[in-house]
């Protein structure tokens, strides 16, 4: 899978590419930092999914998502934030899943191969 990671923190960035490495779900990783670059790498690299912080510089996540949904609706998007208020918002902003942050690393897993599978049986 393709993977478009977004969050402001580099750390959070590299820590998340490392975990899908180590998964082997990974067949490549583009990385942005705020949810302008999320929308231009979006258009150029045509991830799978989109791991994406709710609160970003520039432009939110959540309005990212929104309109990366809007232009292309078959990239998956897991929106992941510490505030579980997010997960409303991720969901009316059109995101496919919502994983907090301070969930263990087995809970993000799960949902990317969740979606994995799901694209295979319709792929």
């Amino acid at each position: 899978m393709r993977f478009l990671i977004v969050d402001d923190t580099s750390r959070a960035r590299h820590s998340m590419k490392a975990l899908l490495e180590v998964w082997n779900l990974v067949d490549e990783v583009c990385e942005a930092e705020n949810g302008r670059e999320a929308l231009r790498l979006a258009e150029e690299f045509q991830p799978d999914m989109i791991l994406m912080d709710a609160r970003l510089p520039l432009m939110s996540g959540l309005e990212a998502t929104r309109q990366i949904k809007a232009r292309w609706p078959q990239i998956k998007i897991i929106v992941m934030s510490v505030f579980m208020d997010y997960q409303t918002l991720a969901k009316e902003a059109g995101a496919d899943g919502f994983v907090s942050k301070g969930d263990p690393p087995e809970a993000l897993r799960k949902i990317i191969v969740e979606f994995a599978q799901k694209g295979d049986k319709n792929g």
